[in-house]
């Protein structure tokens, strides 16, 4: 007998997403309000006619909408019922599956609640409210949920990189010549490269007196376009990304400035690497990041980065997820235009191999993985050279990157000829260690939250916290 589908709560969010009221979801469906309702209330179980008629009116990608609870919004609440204060529920993970899918603006509401009152314990143990303040989260974290509650992909941010690269004449080659004299041009606006001496700490500062961008001389190629092109981005659009970020309504200055940074940053590569051009290129080398970075001109960060923003509905790339580390463990960045579910907090589990990059610099390793879910991932990794800096223009060396996709779309990619896909070894991992609850793991540095430790002085196991 088929699984009956009720997914009420998915609907009633991505009806919420594209801000129509339900008679007019139902008007485009082609049913009766009363219907829209009952499916939204899980009354009723979602058709396969009315699946199409999403698919066909708002050309969704079904098996997205269709698949189990998002990974990373449910590694979120299980991150959240981790906390010893739970401890006594022992709240089933099928529970917490089932809580994302049903009522999944609940869950993110609990969330919120959750980091809120995380904070707010944080500041109090530490003694240091008067000095940062009664913000709910921190401006980073407030940024990445603005970014991943859109999958990290603005249409209408891509729209205007790409009318920007073919006002700069559609070359990637003289890009950077030709923003030069348009900034120049028509906002007086000057490129100098300066010493390291004089630019101390900085590496792009402009100056708006004298109107002068300014480059440090340590910056790589690929960054100094960069910088280049995000200075002109943002003397043509900037209001409309102010726009943008007032709409938002960020909770405080710092989290409104940091958005929009992330802003002009999308924009900058989208002009580098307009969408339609630079999907088509990545489709034609099977997505061979090397071979893709070459025609545009930018880094092997920035060709990874721009690859985790391929959302157009009916021009979908990969759905990629990004991660960089540093050699200590530590996530400076996370991005996801697919699954995988990220840590919130923490690192990363060692069991992925990105850790291992740092021991073969600027090759890149691949690996397939599986999550406690049983969710399995294929993952690429390498360092990044210290010649190659990040997607701001700033970086650090003994960075690492990781990127990778659901299995399932691994044979769209030049890395994993010559593999197996059907029955794939897969290495287990997991999220941090003090969320993850596999047993026996030789790596465990820490013992999970939710689990009662077993400690016997008379044995010794291949984990230091049996549980």
């Amino acid at each position: 007998m088929d699984k009956k589908l009720f997914l009420g709560g998915r609907i009633k969010r991505f009806r919420h997403g594209l801000d129509i009221s339900q008679t007019q979801m139902a008007e485009d469906l082609g049913v009766s309000s009363s219907y829209l309702n009952h499916l939204e209330r899980n009354q009723r179980p979602v058709t396969a006619q009315i699946l199409l008629k999403l698919a066909a009116a708002y050309d969704l990608d079904l098996r997205t909408f269709t698949s189990e609870a998002d990974p990373s919004g449910e590694a979120d609440l299980i991150e959240a019922l981790s906390d010893p204060l739970f401890k006594d529920l022992k709240i089933p993970r099928r529970e917490i599956s089932d809580l994302i899918s049903a009522s999944p603006s609940v869950a993110e509401a609990f969330i919120k609640l959750y980091r809120n009152w995380g904070e707010r314990k944080s500041r109090e143990e530490n003694s240091l409210s008067a000095l940062i303040g009664d913000g709910e989260v921190s401006p980073s974290d407030w940024v990445r949920d603005q970014i991943q509650a859109r999958h990290n992909f603005f249409p209408d941010i891509d729209d205007f990189g790409e009318a920007l690269f073919h006002a700069l004449g559609a070359n990637s080659h003289n890009l950077g010549v030709n923003a030069e004299k348009k900034l120049l041009a028509e906002f007086g606006i000057s490129v100098r490269l300066m010493p390291a001496a004089v630019m101390m700490t900085y590496q792009r500062r402009y100056d708006p007196h004298r109107k002068r961008l300014m480059l440090s001389e340590t910056l790589g190629a690929s960054s100094r376009l960069f910088a280049i092109i995000y200075q002109l981005a943002l003397s043509i659009h900037g209001a409309k990304l102010d726009e943008i970020v007032e709409k938002s309504k960020a909770p405080d200055m710092a989290s409104a400035r940091l958005f929009k940074i992330s802003l002009i940053n999308y924009l900058s590569a989208a002009t580098l690497m307009p969408y339609r051009r630079f999907l088509e290129a990545a489709e034609n080398c099977n997505y061979d990041l090397e071979l893709l970075r070459a025609p545009f001109g930018v880094s092997f960060e920035q060709v990874a980065h721009r690859l985790t923003t391929l959302s157009r509905p009916g021009k979908r790339g990969v759905p990629f997820f990004m991660l960089r580390i540093d050699s200590a463990g530590n996530v400076s960045k996370r991005f996801a235009a697919g699954k995988f579910p990220f840590s919130r907090f923490g690192g990363t589990c060692p069991r992925w191999n990105i850790h291992q990059a740092f021991q073969t610099p600027s090759r890149i390793i691949t690996q397939i993985i599986e999550t406690p879910d049983h969710q399995r991932y294929f993952t690429l990794a390498r360092t990044l050279d210290k010649s190659l800096v990040g997607w701001e223009g700033e970086g650090h060396s003994e960075q690492a990157i990781g990127i990778g996709c659901e299995l399932k779309y691994a044979d769209k990619l030049t890395y994993a000829k010559g593999i197996d896909l059907s029955n794939p070894a897969a290495v287990e991992t997991g999220p941090m260690c003090r969320m993850c609850e596999r047993a026996n793991c030789r790596e465990r540095a820490a013992p999970p939250f939710a689990k009662t430790l077993n400690i016997d002085e008379w044995i010794k196991g291949v984990s230091a916290f049996p549980f």
